[in-house]
C-alpha cells in the first residue's frame, strides 16, 4: 500500500468532494482506488482454497458497488475509505461463505489460509472464514478495536501507520493490540475447532 504522499493526498481530496457530491470527483477517484482495490482482493483471495469460484475481480466489484452506493458516510481520508473497503470485503466474504455451506446444509467447511503476519500465524495454516468472522464478533464484544484492528490489517490490508490513523492511536498501540488480538483469536480459534 505504498503510494506516494501526492496521491494519497489527491485520494483525500477527491473522496472529500465525492462526499460532498460532486460527481466528477467520483469518476476521478475509481481508477485512482480500483487498482489498490483489486490488489487488496487479490491478496485475499490467495487465502482462499485452490478452485474458489468467487475471483478477486468480482470481488472488488461488489466491494467498489457497495461502497459507490454509501450515501451516508463522510469520507475522512484515504485510510478512511480503505478501512470501509475492508468491512466491505469481509462482509461479502462471510455471506458468500454462509450462502456455500446453507447450500451444502453443513457440509464442508471454507477454508482460508492463514500466512505471514494473518491472525494465527503459529496456528496451522488454514481457517474457517465464518469461524474466524465469529471469533471476531466475540472479540469485539470486549474490545471493539482490537476486532477492527484485526479486520484493518487482516481483512484491507492496512499497513500499521495506516490501521492506527483509521482507529485513532498511535503506531506502536496499533503494533500491540494487533499482538494481542492475533494471540486471543488463535487461542479462540483453537478451543472453536
Amino acid at each position: 500500500m505504498a503510494d506516494n504522499s501526492n496521491d494519497t493526498a489527491t485520494i483525500t481530496q477527491l473522496l472529500i468532494a465525492w462526499g460532498d457530491g460532486h460527481r466528477e470527483a467520483l469518476d476521478r477517484l475509481t481508477p485512482l482506488v480500483y487498482e489498490h482495490l483489486r490488489r487488496q482482493a487479490a491478496a485475499y483471495m490467495q487465502r482462499e482454497p485452490a478452485g474458489h469460484p468467487l475471483q478477486p475481480t468480482a470481488l472488488v466489484h461488489e466491494a467498489y458497488l457497495r461502497l459507490v452506493d454509501q450515501r451516508q458516510v463522510q469520507w475522512r481520508n484515504r485510510a478512511h475509505f480503505f478501512g470501509v473497503a475492508a468491512q466491505v470485503m469481509r462482509r461479502i466474504l462471510v455471506d458468500y461463505s454462509r450462502r456455500r455451506r446453507a447450500e451444502k446444509r453443513g457440509g464442508g467447511w471454507e477454508r482460508v489460509p492463514l500466512t505471514g503476519d494473518a491472525v494465527a500465524a503459529d496456528a496451522p495454516n488454514e481457517v474457517d472464514i465464518l469461524a474466524l468472522h465469529e471469533s471476531l464478533e466475540r472479540l469485539a464484544a470486549f474490545d471493539p478495536r482490537q476486532e477492527r484492528i484485526v479486520e484493518l490489517r487482516y481483512f484491507g490490508g492496512l499497513t500499521i501507520e495506516e490501521t492506527a490513523e483509521v482507529v485513532g492511536a498511535s503506531p506502536a498501540t496499533v503494533v500491540r493490540e494487533w499482538t494481542m488480538a492475533k494471540a486471543w483469536l488463535r487461542a479462540d480459534l483453537s478451543r472453536s475447532a
